[in-house]
């Protein structure tokens, strides 16, 4: 009989997809048939893979293949596994080509036996169990115990008792029976038998381990050296087997170990020192004893570098195994737990035993003994050393003769007092230098590490040890002058630098890689040598802020010289004048002279000024000239009355053959109040220049500009340019631009305008270049000189004192106090008064109602939304303090500031006193004017509407002695007016940005000013102004902060100022 199988009959059992795996299993000679059966019909196989897998095959009644296969997919299976399809496969191949015939011939068994010895996985019978093996699971208890050698050390038996019950006696026989499949009679109650006991795969794996050590055990026997013949029941774990045994064994349940009669349960492996006690007392003759105290409880197990206590194992090394074997041999022959030593050897022992002692246990020193022993200073040694690119390191401390490396130390108490603060420091800095540890030292391989340590950490060690470096260590760290240079020289075009990069010492090969790890913000750069170079100097940090900061970062990144014109490098004056990094040549240096010192270049001033201009204004002429010879532009931001009108008029005369020769007319744009003022100051100084103003309608306007080369200056106002801007379309030769505060906001159609017109030179005149924030100081040179300063959003981003240094050179800003030593003193105070009832119940309630609109404006956060609201609320508030008829209809009350300022008026008419007013309010300008009038006082009056030809013949008429009261409009006469024949300003009201206010005193505190100038502030008491008066005070040194820094900062007003003000 035979199995009835065919290609389609196995598909059909087993599924295609089984079928084609089982057919790789069978043409990779994966199945070996273990037993086959003809006349029962059965098959046995095993099916080879990463698991061996058991398959029978048998043949139903109905002639219907049944199978079973020990692997765990089965169950899920609805057809045969890809293991079965193997085995029918190899069955059918046999029947037709008659291989399974049980009458094979010797040859043929032959050749089938070779082919289960040699086949991919040598066959071993195994006891562990598999999946679905439903033999029996046998535990096994192993018991381990020392055996003495002859040369004093141990070794580790092994017992064994199955189902944790039944000793195995004859232990090297059971190991051949489980080798051999073969059954083992342990008692007359058990005997092992394979086909039907297995062990789980743990317990297998050491049995498998005993069967190697049985079969190599005559190889040890000889060199073991045990004391009495080994007992048939154990087996010794030989030094070779000992590291996978352990491995093993800590893996499996049950196992015990037995020591000195004493029974422990599993294999304890301490960490720790082992439990021996040393201590040092005073003994005879000033001598000392040394006590030890556990010595003969332990069993050394030197060929495992183990040492055995109390049931627990101790790893130690093969030196310190060998002491103790020794130490228990001495101590043995003495018969005593105790040892003399005299004095004199005392010390010698401490620096040369003890330590060694400390590595087996515990020591302890007795405190007289202590006192007895000198205590040596520390000495740290740190040794360097670099290996296949590992940078080794070992640390000793050494104290006299005794040597500690503090990575095998225990914990254990010193014998002596060690420095234990500067051995903690030394070890913190190593701990933090990114090492790994080894038994005895330190290693690391990662160069960015190495470079921390080499640079950073070993500078801070030096102090604290002494360091042994090798030749591998010492060309690691970069030495020499090797400080980097940003070379400038002058091109042999005025108006042209080139800058290249340079590093003494560092091949210019090598300086493109620099500049690129600079870029890439790397704290080093590895040179060909292999030599770290540190890119963390203040040099290294000025080159690479210079290199961010410059427009010209790719073509730097090339390592190529590069040439940059002068105007778009000025704005790294500053590094220029500082020179730190930047090596100059003799014209570079030349021209950062000149800038700083603008007297050399000696430009001289214009016959007919020269007699007339102090020496200030000199300067100030001689550095607007040496601006425009660099073709740079510049802010004259000179205090209020010094002349800034006189000094530009010295200019424009000096390039008057220029401007007529190139036929390129000088612009001067000022506010509408100040043109006049403009062709005034022409006619006095320089009469010989042709100036005209375009005004008047546009028809008179266009003829003007139309052919505007036969003048040399032209003098038109910020709203005609901006109105006017296409017919401003040709190029000037300087373009002027009086009190540029004007164009502060760069949003506004003004500074668009005055961007756009083409000049060859450009100057910007204000007494205020700063009034609330310094974007108003980037919007002047972002038309006067463009390439000095980043964009708006850079420029955000610089430090003020950066900002200060940057601009330094292109601002010439003189105070009163610093140049004009024979002006007279200026006297400000503040004046004030209690508001009147009626006045102060209608502040109260303007107050209350204005509080509780802005905390609602406040909490919904929309403060931003209602800004303009909440501010109108607050100056209902000042116009109350000023006068509650300057919105309230038909009031028929006075004002206590009113009345105050009519006392005032009085008191200074009555001692000759020359009085300037100002109000914002230029309906308060008239509720004073009718004062006036009513008491037949006679006025000037000023305001928005004045025509600006009739404001300076105002002035004029002022100055020259008429009247003595003189109404001006805040805003409209705050600024460009000269009226030094005032000594007395009154500010009637106050103005939220104290510079305004300043404008307007300055007025009169001017040059030409020889009476001393009384400033007077009217503020209401317990009101809105007293706060207006406090912010004023926190805004004041914004313009010093940065054309002469300080620390004062100022903003524009904030909701905190706000609640402040209202005091919510």
């Amino acid at each position: 009989m035979s199995f009835t199988l065919n290609k389609s009959i196995i598909k059909e059992v087993c599924g295609e997809t089984s079928y084609k795996r089982g057919e790789a299993y069978y043409k990779s000679n994966k199945v070996i048939i273990n037993h086959y059966d003809e006349n029962k019909e059965i098959c046995e196989a095993t099916v080879k893979g990463n698991e061996d897998f058991h398959v029978t095959v048998e043949k139903a009644k109905k002639g219907d293949v049944v199978a079973k296969c020990s692997c765990p997919s089965l169950a899920s299976f609805q057809t045969y596994c890809q293991h079965v399809a193997a085995v029918l496969i190899q069955i059918n191949y046999n029947q037709q080509t008659g291989g399974m015939s049980e009458n094979m011939s010797g040859n043929d068994q032959l050749t089938s036996g070779m082919f289960q010895l040699f086949a991919d996985k040598p066959l071993r019978p195994k006891s562990k169990q598999h999946r679905f093996d439903t033999r029996e699971i046998l535990d096994v208890a192993f018991i381990c115990s020392p055996v003495a050698t002859k040369s004093g050390g141990a070794l580790l038996g092994i017992q064994l008792k199955l189902a944790k019950t039944y000793f195995i006696n004859h232990i090297r026989e059971f190991l051949s029976n489980v080798e051999k499949r073969e059954t083992f009679h342990c008692s007359n109650e058990f005997t092992y038998t394979p086909d039907v006991h297995s062990f789980r795969q743990e317990t297998d794996a050491i049995i498998q381990q005993l069967i190697k050590i049985y079969h190599n055990e005559k190889m040890y026997e000889d060199t073991l050296e045990v004391h009495a013949k080994q007992d048939d029941s154990m087996i010794l774990i030989p030094p070779a087997s000992w590291k996978d045994m352990l491995s093993l064994l800590s893996k499996v349940e049950f196992v015990g170990l037995n020591q000195d009669g004493k029974s422990f349960h599993g294999l304890q492996i301490s960490k720790g020192l082992l439990p021996l006690h040393f201590e040092f007392n005073k003994g005879s003759n000033g001598g000392f004893t040394l006590y030890i105290d556990g010595l003969q409880q332990v069993e050394v197990m030197d060929t495992y570098s183990y040492a055995l206590f109390g049931g627990k194992l101790y790893q130690l090394n093969a030196e310190d195994c060998k002491r103790l074997i020794e130490l228990q041999k001495m101590m043995n022959r003495s018969s005593s737990n105790q040892l003399y030593i005299p004095a004199d050897k005392m010390e010698h022992f401490v620096a040369k035993v003890v330590p060694g002692l400390m590595k087996l246990g515990t020591v302890r020193i007795d405190e007289v003994v202590a006192d007895c022993v000198e205590t040596p200073s520390l000495k740290a040694k740190l040794y360097l050393d670099r290996v296949k690119n590992r940078l080794l390191a070992g640390l000793e401390f050494h104290y006299g003769n005794v040597v500690i490396n503090p990575l095998e130390e225990d914990g254990q108490p010193s014998v002596f007092n060690r420095d234990e603060k500067k051995e903690k420091e030394i070890l913190d800095i190593m701990s933090e230098s990114a090492f790994a540890k080894t038994e005895g030292g330190y290693f690391m391989h990662n160069e960015e590490a190495e470079y921390n340590f080499l640079y950073h950490a070993v500078p801070t060690l030096k102090g604290l040890v002494d360091i042994y470096a090798t030749s591998a260590i010492k060309l690691r760290i970069h030495k020499g002058d090797t400080a980097p240079l940003i070379r400038v020289r002058r091109k042999e075009r005025i108006d042209w630098l080139s800058f290249r990069f340079d590093i003494k010492g560092i091949p210019e090969a090598e300086i493109k890689g620099v500049l690129v790890a600079l870029e890439e913000k790397r704290k080093y750069y590895r040179l060909a040598s292999g030599a770290l170079l540190s890119l963390e100097s203040k040099e290294f940090n000025d080159i690479n802020q210079f290199i961010k900061e410059s427009s010209i970062r790719k073509e730097f990144l090339k390592g190529e010289e590069i040439d940059v014109p002068l105007i778009r490098s000025v704005k790294w004056m500053n590094s220029l004048q500082e020179g730190n990094v930047l090596s100059l040549d003799e014209s570079v240096q030349e021209l950062v002279e000149n800038i700083q010192n603008p007297k050399k270049l000696k430009f001289a001033v214009p016959s007919g000024l020269d007699a007339i201009m102090r020496e200030y204004q000199t300067y100030g002429f001689q550095w607007m000239k040496t601006l425009a010879y660099y073709r740079f532009g510049g802010i004259l931001a000179d205090d209020m009355g010094l002349g800034k009108t006189l000094q530009s008029i010295a200019f424009i005369d000096s390039v008057l053959p220029e401007i007529r020769e190139k036929k390129l007319p000088i612009l001067v744009v000022s506010p509408s109040s100040l043109v006049y003022n403009w062709l005034s100051e022409l006619k006095k100084f320089a009469p010989h220049i042709r100036a005209v103003i375009a005004d008047g309608n546009q028809a008179e306007r266009r003829k003007i500009l139309k052919d505007i080369t036969k003048f040399d200056v032209v003098i038109t106002s910020y709203p005609l340019l901006r109105r006017d801007i296409r017919l401003y379309a040709q190029p000037f030769h300087t373009l002027f631009l009086d009190e540029a505060q004007a164009f502060k906001n760069h949003t506004t159609q003004t500074a668009r305008a005055v961007k756009t017109v083409q000049a060859e030179y450009r100057f910007g005149l204000t007494g205020t270049p700063v009034e609330n924030s310094l974007e108003e100081l980037w919007s002047i040179f972002h038309v006067v000189f463009p390439e000095l300063l980043p964009g708006r959003k850079e420029f955000g981003d610089l430090r003020r004192e950066d900002i200060a240094k940057r601009v330094k050179p292109f601002v010439l800003r003189r105070l009163k106090g610093d140049v004009l030593h024979e002006l007279p003193e200026k006297i400000e105070h503040l004046q004030s008064s209690e508001l009147l009832p009626d006045q102060k119940r209608l502040y109260a309630a303007y107050l209350a109602k204005l509080r509780e609109e802005t905390l609602k404006h406040l909490d919904k956060d929309t403060l931003r939304k209602n800004k303009i609201r909440v501010l109108a609320g607050l100056t209902r508030l000042r116009q109350i303090c000023c006068h509650p008829a300057l919105f309230v209809d038909d009031y028929k009350g006075s004002s206590a500031k009113f009345d105050q300022l009519l006392e005032i008026l009085e008191e200074c008419r009555s001692t000759g006193k020359r009085i300037l007013i100002f109000s914002q309010f230029t309906k308060m300008l008239s509720i004073i004017g009718r004062e006036l009038n009513r008491q037949a006082v006679p006025y000037f009056y000023l305001d928005g509407s004045t025509p600006a030809q009739e404001r300076v013949e105002l002035c004029n008429r002022f100055n020259e002695g008429e009247g003595d009261l003189f109404l001006i409009s805040l805003k409209a006469g705050g600024t460009g007016l000269n009226l030094t024949g005032a000594d007395t300003v009154i500010l009637y009201d106050l103005w939220w940005n104290p510079a305004v206010e300043q404008q307007a005193a300055d007025r009169a505190y001017r040059m030409g000013q020889k009476n001393t100038v009384q400033v007077i502030k009217l503020v209401a008491h317990g009101t809105i102004e007293e706060k207006m008066h406090e912010l004023q005070e926190s805004k004041k040194n914004l313009i010093a902060e940065i054309i002469e820094p300080g620390e004062e900062k100022l903003s524009s007003i904030t909701e905190e100022e706000i609640r402040d003000i209202l005091m919510i």
